[in-house]
């Protein structure tokens, strides 16, 4: 895949806007009632970037992001500032956050998740793309020392050296970006235009990974 492990400007997406979206398929019958489906297993994020630019610094800066992404060819790191953690916004991420799996004798991958419940529901988010240097993992219930017998790749897979033992939590705490491309070819806007206010629209949309 086309994608460049390198993160929007991150002060610049602090100011956007945009968050997740759901396809759902309703068909309304004759009796009133309805059936509903979705075809997605996993939401999809869309952005704003333009938002968060508020000089024309800021707007070479996007530019010059663009430019090197090639539009929408290529595909990079977002940080969503309202959900960029394994936790609550306001805490530190921690090695019993998140419960990735149980041990099995034979397992040793675990896919990085987040999840999010509310009245008995709950959606298991897949994290593809953890910063660096911010994961934290539990096993059984005691952290374990940072790249102590395991490894995590650029797809947010944890891989233990030895599988853990069956019955034994796997858990993890970290923070992580989105994997999102430009969902446009091009940049509009004009000098007059941003001296009066006018902000540009950059549409930014997730990728499926």
């Amino acid at each position: 895949m086309n994608f460049h492990e390198v993160r929007f400007p991150a002060p610049l997406s602090a100011g956007s806007s945009g968050g997740p979206e759901r396809r759902t398929e309703i068909v309304e019958l004759r009796n009133g009632f309805e059936e509903r489906n979705s075809p997605w297993a996993h939401s999809r994020r869309r952005y704003d970037a333009g938002l968060g630019v508020r000089s024309l610094d800021d707007l070479a800066e996007v530019v010059a992001f663009f430019e090197a992404r090639r539009g929408r060819l290529y595909g990079f790191r977002w940080k969503d500032w309202t959900d960029f953690k394994s936790c609550r916004p306001s805490a530190a991420p921690g090695a019993l956050d998140q419960a990735l799996g149980l041990g099995d004798g034979s397992r040793r991958a675990f896919q990085l998740v987040k999840r999010y419940a509310s009245g008995g529901e709950a959606y298991a988010r897949p994290i593809h793309k953890p910063v660096d240097g911010s994961l934290r993992v539990g096993l059984a219930g005691v952290e374990l020392a940072p790249g102590s017998g395991y490894s995590v790749d650029l797809a947010g897979v944890v891989r233990f050296a030895t599988a853990p033992a069956a019955g034994q939590a796997v858990t993890a705490g970290f923070e992580f970006d989105v994997p999102v491309r430009f969902d446009a070819d091009r940049i509009s806007t004009s000098l007059a235009g941003f001296a009066a206010g006018e902000i540009p629209s950059i549409p930014v949309v997730e990728l499926r990974v």
